[in-house]
């Protein structure tokens, strides 16, 4: 038995979902990887439902879903909550894939009395960094969601798979290219700011980390990062699948969601009998118990005692610029010039930057003018390119030069578009 609901248009609270399985059994949830729908968990169906009531959401924009951005996973979260809110579920057990392992390990975090036990596949406390996330965003919206689309098949499955499966792969390719580019951005900034690193110690409900022995994306270094951070967590490396594991090895995941389910579920459904644990369909999977797991490295990079106005310009100078470019100013400090990179950040990040009347684009246009007007052509490189990060596209930034060049004077505006040039080539080009 299913039952489906699309949400209203002005509804920006909740989500697109769908119910399968028995009403009156307890609730398990099943949330998407960036890019794709519920149709991803198909494959899982038919047996999960067999025991649970299995709840299935699409991401804002995602599925024809409507499109009402989400700008953090924490947004994410809450829409989910909301969702069930509405419908009377309070206490459920969640399975999520990648951005949807995510909105799990916060929805434990936040409201861990509502999380009976969770399953991340293919997830990290941190997904690679925020600046590969923010400069994809650049390239969908400059580009539109094509580039992203047709190279899909080969960040989510192996390379034989995606062969093999000429179907599935189409498909892939199909549901990013359906997807909102304004959702996706979001999506993208959300996970450029997920970073949970320093709380896995608080997820306190039975955990199965699972993750494809070939996926590149978040690969098994990430999820033994999650299994030796979260104190009841267990490790299962799928072999012969990518990031997708759902989708290229089913029966695999499908027989290990089961199993962590039936025995982690918590006294609220302890009257729940465990289905017999069919034999894994592909070659053997590997489970290894946290205590076989080196422990989590502990990030460091920030120095104590740092001043609120500090800590806050850190962040939207490494948001704003990106943390290569800050990691670089920051090494190249000195005794002589330390003091002046403190200024900057506690002082033009942490206090202008940060300040509520101007969003970000309309301080990226100030910024760019400025330096127009002053002939700083060097500084002027690298904040065209937190420009574009800051939701400013190239025919906008141009349009800032020309009326720039009224004011600025034309051979200060040819140089700014001469260096312009180069930086929006070189961020808007997708990569092969």
């Amino acid at each position: 038995m299913w039952e489906r609901k699309r949400v209203s248009e002005k509804t920006a609270g909740t989500l697109q979902y769908r119910f399968d399985g028995p009403e009156d059994a307890p609730v398990l949830i099943l949330g998407p990887s960036l890019g794709t729908t519920w149709h991803m968990w198909d494959r899982q169906i038919p047996e999960l439902t067999q025991t649970w009531r299995v709840f299935r959401f699409d991401l804002p924009g995602h599925g024809g879903a409507p499109a009402h951005p989400a700008d953090s996973v924490s947004e994410l979260a809450d829409r989910v909550l909301a969702t069930l809110d509405e419908l009377g579920v309070q206490r459920f057990g969640y399975a999520g894939c990648a951005l949807g392992g995510a909105i799990g390990s916060d929805l434990a975090l936040r409201n861990p009395q509502r999380v009976a036990s969770l399953a991340l596949i293919a997830s990290s406390p941190r997904f690679g960094t925020a600046d590969e996330f923010r400069q994809r965003g650049v390239i969908v919206r400059t580009n539109g969601l094509d580039p992203v689309a047709r190279t899909a098949p080969e960040r989510w499955f192996t390379p034989g798979f995606a062969a093999n499966q000429p179907a599935i792969t189409e498909w892939a390719v199909q549901m990013v290219r359906t997807t909102d580019p304004g959702c996706y951005i979001s999506a993208c900034e959300a996970l450029a700011a997920f970073d949970i690193r320093s709380e896995l110690g608080r997820i306190g409900v039975p955990t199965l980390v699972l993750v494809g022995s070939e996926d590149q994306v978040t690969g098994p270094a990430e999820a033994r990062t999650l299994v030796a951070g979260i104190p009841d967590a267990r490790l299962a490396v799928v072999p012969g699948a990518s990031h997708l594991a759902p989708v290229e090895q089913p029966a695999a995941v499908t027989d290990l969601l089961v199993r962590h389910f039936s025995t982690a579920w918590t006294e609220q459904h302890s009257a729940i009998q465990a289905p017999p644990v069919k034999p894994v369909l592909t070659a053997p999977v590997a489970v290894a118990p946290v205590a076989e797991i080196a422990p989590i490295e502990q990030d460091e990079s920030a120095p104590a005692g740092l001043s609120d106005a500090y800590e806050t310009g850190l962040k939207v100078r490494r948001e704003v610029l990106g943390d290569a470019h800050v990691d670089r100013a920051l090494a190249d400090a000195d005794d002589f010039s330390g003091d002046f990179q403190e200024l900057m950040t506690r002082y033009a990040w942490g206090e202008v930057w940060a300040r509520p009347g101007l969003d970000r684009r309309t301080r990226s246009c100030v910024t760019l003018t400025a330096l127009v007007a002053g002939g700083h052509s060097e500084e002027l490189a690298f904040h065209v390119k937190a420009a574009l990060r800051n939701g400013l596209t190239p025919d906008e930034i141009k349009e800032v030069f020309l009326q720039a060049a009224v004011y600025c004077g034309v051979p200060a505006v040819n140089t700014a578009f001469r260096v312009a040039q180069k930086v929006i080539r070189e961020e808007t080009t997708p990569t092969d």
